[in-house]
């Protein structure tokens, strides 16, 4: 039996990998990067690369950690509440991410009220598609404490510009008990996530090919022939789990998202004891803030000013914000006033921004026997390890349960249909260069 080839080592890729290897068909995962992860990866140093948070609504990627064996790794920091601090007035509350728990004045947002909350509640039609902030204007102390922090959260946009009807995706799917429990990885994403999620690969007999860049397709007769790599690949199948733009590069004509928005991470090397803390922050450069013994993790999320920001810039007014938190929120250990080590991480191309209007509808299988994964080709959720993790179980049962018959390829581009010729070589070479067909 012919392997399958798994391009992309990120969640999305390994979703998906995992599925097709315990279908009981022979893998191969390529990564361009020296280690897996993508955009949820460990950085070299350990440290993640971001502020990483699950829900209880998250079912996939929760099953997905327990076949890997790392949903031990996962818990609930703050299971009275997401603690919360105003810097415009220094107040300090615990807000309830459940609607059901808001009966308890002490666990409400400010200015929650039943108009509010029935505002929010249309946002979850999907048949109304505005930004956010304008069907919450006549709300905005509710949109400030609430709304727009679960907006910037999950859909890395602002409220300004950001859907509610890609928003409305979040909250149909927040009411179901235990689907707002918020779960972080203990240790960090390395050990919780990507290193289980790698040797459950191993152990299932999968090929694991760091370093291992993509430079093109080839296509013969309306199906993929062959990989280009540092050499060519006879492939009789094959998974992309690549970025919107690297798939556009292989495949022209392919709907992906054309503007993105940046996340801006600071790591604090800053040594304490537990417990694990996620505590969220209004009015400042902080939003959210993960403490862990090893250290101190802050997400700017749809930070498009804070990323064109120097380190040393960025870093003096975070940590006066953590200490802000830390003293409001009682965190035990030193808390020393000059900020300690920091590592700046800036994805400019974090997630697409999430606009109103219908987001590019790449189709799963482009040609019968290659399919699609990554988190923006999953249509019914932003761009979240939720997403990746569907779309990648998604992209392998489309190869395990259709036929891989030869019908033609056809590709949008611009509205109109392109189709490939006979036998091509698509993509283009990583020195710009089109790659040639031996």
């Amino acid at each position: 039996m012919s392997a399958i080839h798994v391009v992309g080592g990120g969640v999305a890729g390994l979703a998906g990998a995992l599925a097709l290897a315990r279908a009981g068909r022979p893998v191969v995962l390529h990564e361009a990067a020296p280690m897996a992860g993508g955009r949820a990866r460990a950085l070299a140093d350990g440290t993640d690369n971001g502020t990483h948070a699950l829900v209880g609504a998250n079912t996939a990627a929760l099953r997905f950690l327990e076949r890997i064996g790392a949903r031990s790794g996962w818990l609930e920091p703050e299971p009275e509440g997401l603690p919360v601090l105003d810097l415009a007035d220094n107040s300090a509350r615990r807000i309830a991410l459940s609607p059901f728990a808001w009966w308890r004045r002490s666990r409400r947002p400010p200015g929650c009220s039943i108009g509010a909350v029935l505002a929010m509640a249309r946002l979850a039609s999907p048949w109304r598609d505005v930004p956010v902030a304008r069907a919450m204007a006549e709300h905005p102390a509710f949109h400030r404490s609430f709304v727009d922090p679960l907006v910037m959260a999950t859909l890395n946009t602002p409220s300004s510009e950001a859907s509610s009807a890609r928003l409305g995706q979040v909250l149909r799917r927040l009411g179901a008990p235990g689907a707002t429990r918020l779960l972080v990885a203990e240790r960090g994403l390395g050990p919780d996530l990507v290193e289980p999620a790698l040797d459950a690969l191993r152990a299932a007999g999968v090929d694991i090919r760091f370093n291992s860049r993509l430079r093109a397709i080839e296509v013969e007769e309306g199906r993929l022939s062959a990989l280009i790599f540092d050499s060519r690949i006879h492939a009789d199948a094959a998974l992309l789990a690549l970025p919107p733009w690297e798939a556009a590069r292989l495949l022209p004509g392919l709907p992906v998202p054309e503007a993105f928005a940046p996340i801006v991470n600071l790591h604090f090397e800053r040594k304490g004891p537990g417990p694990v803390r996620f505590l969220g922050c209004l009015g400042g450069l902080c939003q959210w803030v993960l403490v862990r013994p090893s250290g101190v993790a802050v997400t700017v999320s749809a930070g498009d000013a804070e990323a064109e920001l120097p380190a040393e810039a960025l870093a003096p007014r975070a940590w006066a914000e953590v200490l802000r938190l830390a003293a409001v929120f009682r965190l035990p250990g030193e808390w020393p006033l000059q900020p300690p080590r920091c590592r700046v991480v800036k994805e400019r191309r974090a997630t697409p921004r999430h606009l109103p209007g219908p987001p590019p509808a790449p189709p799963r299988r482009p040609l019968p026997n290659l399919a699609l994964a990554g988190d923006w080709t999953w249509p019914h959720l932003p761009a979240t390890i939720e997403a990746a993790v569907r779309s990648g179980e998604a992209a392998a049962a489309a190869l395990l349960g259709v036929p891989l018959g030869n019908t033609p390829i056809r590709l949008p581009r611009r509205g109109a249909w392109l189709s490939l010729p006979e036998t091509r070589t698509v993509g283009a070479a990583a020195n710009g260069r089109a790659a040639r067909s031996p």
